[in-house]
């Protein structure tokens, strides 16, 4: 909770009340003159037990949640297919909008609360915190400036593990109503957003996704090939069957060299011309503790470290507050689902798929 002396001027409301929403709640309370100031979910139970421990009204009716006054934010944490049926009720009320990942689970979803962030004049924000990541935005800018030269080849793997209880003990987790997708979908959707963020947009796609080992709608793993529009090739695994779960991997491969990237950090960069200032993972943080944090995610869905989540909170604050872009608004955030819908479909029909970039609006 808020501290003597930090005045309060930012109220957030947080739709859900499971672990990613108890993560939602933790960056507001640590985001200078911020609240939370209401909590629903269907489950009231644990909206009672998260506003006990973060603060807020307690509703079960979604349409008492949004009346709930002061209150300018809201935080959606619900299961993905319902990100924007709540998100488009949220802005109708004038409400800003920051949704954790995927925006949605279809383009065609994703579209509508775009639509309906434009028509009420307010913001429109996702949870893509790899963005924020100090090492990541340093792989980023050697991207950019060009350090890596012509990117030619991308590998992303994301070779991870959840027991069956996972999936057993959730009514949404592994279906297609709400989940949109397994192992891709929800795990691989952050790497999905890296790849784009970091190398641009897809043309085309050719995939296989399986179900693998979970008794799921779903797929447990996809193997993809990617062909960017920039002339890069890449591959991309997800899977949530390889025991006992390892670290996300990215190796990129440009004319100039390679970078490896391994959860959120830069754990190798073999240039032509070094970094003066690069060591590796080991060298700056070889802790048996950053050992154990870097596989965290590879093995459990709850998120222990918020500062990520945190600084995209107070990011979306600062683009309320001057009028600006958040780090990741909706229509970035479509291009993400867009390319996980191609995946599908190439699975689905056994052909290449090609996806075409989206209308600016």
């Amino acid at each position: 909770m808020k501290g003597e002396g930090n005045p309060v001027t930012i109220h957030v409301g947080i739709i859900g009340a499971g672990n990613i929403s108890e993560t939602h709640a933790r960056a507001v309370c640590e985001t200078r003159s911020a609240e939370v100031v209401a909590v629903y979910g269907q489950n009231v139970e644990k909206a009672r037990r998260l506003a006990g421990l973060y603060g807020g009204a307690v509703y079960g009716d979604v349409e008492s949640f949004l009346a709930h006054r002061p209150m300018e934010i809201v935080a959606v944490g619900s299961p993905s297919g319902l990100h924007a049926e709540q998100g488009i009720a949220a802005a109708r009320r004038g409400l800003h909008v920051l949704v954790e990942k995927p925006i949605d689970i279809s383009i065609a979803r994703a579209d509508a609360l775009i639509e309906a962030c434009d028509a009420a004049g307010v913001k429109l924000g996702v949870f893509f915190q790899d963005r924020v990541a100090p090492d990541i935005v340093r792989l980023k800018k050697i991207i950019d400036e060009g350090k890596l030269g012509r990117i030619m080849l991308a590998s992303a793997r994301v070779k991870w593990f959840r027991p069956p209880e996972y999936y057993g003990a959730s009514r949404w987790r592994g279906t297609w109503v709400l989940d949109g997708g397994g192992a891709l979908m929800n795990q691989g959707v952050h790497t999905v957003d890296l790849l784009l963020w970091l190398l641009g947009d897809v043309s085309r796609v050719y995939a296989r996704a399986v179900t693998a080992l979970h008794e799921i709608e779903v797929e447990d793993m996809v193997v993809a090939t990617l062909e960017f529009a920039n002339g890069a090739v890449g591959t991309l695994e997800a899977t949530t069957a390889a025991y006992p779960g390892y670290p996300r991997q990215l190796e990129l491969t440009g004319t100039e060299g390679t970078c490896i990237l391994q959860h959120d950090r830069l754990i190798s960069a073999d240039l032509r011309t070094p970094l003066d200032d690069f060591a590796s993972d080991d060298d700056q943080r070889g802790s048996q503790n950053r050992i154990q944090n870097l596989n965290a995610s590879a093995t459990s869905p709850i998120v222990s470290d918020v500062r990520g989540h945190q600084e995209i909170f107070a990011d979306f604050v600062r683009a309320i507050e001057q009028n600006g872009t958040p780090r990741c608004d909706g229509r970035d955030a479509w291009r993400s689902v867009q390319l996980i819908e191609a995946v599908y479909e190439s699975s689905r029909t056994g052909h290449p798929v090609s996806l075409a970039p989206r209308e600016k609006a």
